[in-house]
């Protein structure tokens, strides 16, 4: 993987999880900061059990108030946190699950929230579909208009 190619899009990366995400969150953030790819972690900082909607909250507001660019959330299906962190306007999250979700959640629905599924992707999955979410623009034109309307 190329660290260029991350940091063209988005400067500041957000991640967090719930207990049952940790474990794959904490591999998502070493990985990409071996890449030279900008990390902010709110937590969980161990496996203890949390309330997702509380990470999901943390992370949808640092992105709100333009602190980080973009997020990534983890829990057990990544349904939980995407549900909770689109609460917040301006968030798009998208739950993605394969190659073609999370670049689709890109280029047409410009999310700015990846939620995985600990549960349901692998760790080497993973990490291609946060690949893929930092590296694929949003393509505007038609869908921008219908981005405005949510």
């Amino acid at each position: 993987m190329s660290n260029s190619k991350l940091n063209k899009i988005f400067k500041t990366v957000c991640i967090a999880s719930d207990h049952a995400g940790f474990k794959l969150k904490e591999n998502i953030k070493n990985h990409l900061i071996k890449n030279n790819v900008s990390i902010f972690d709110v937590g969980p900082f161990d496996d203890k059990s949390v309330d997702y909607p509380d990470y999901a909250k943390k992370l949808g507001f640092r992105i709100k108030l333009r602190k980080s660019d973009v997020g990534i959330l983890v829990c057990g299906s990544g349904t939980g946190m995407a549900i909770s962190a689109n609460k917040i306007k301006p968030i798009r999250a998208a739950v993605c699950y394969n190659l073609k979700s999370t670049r689709l959640s890109r280029q047409h629905n410009n999310a700015n929230i990846i939620a995985l599924g600990s549960r349901l992707t692998n760790t080497a999955i993973s990490l291609k579909l946060v690949e893929i979410f930092l590296k694929t623009k949003f393509e505007g034109g038609r869908h921008l208009r219908r981005i405005k309307k949510i």
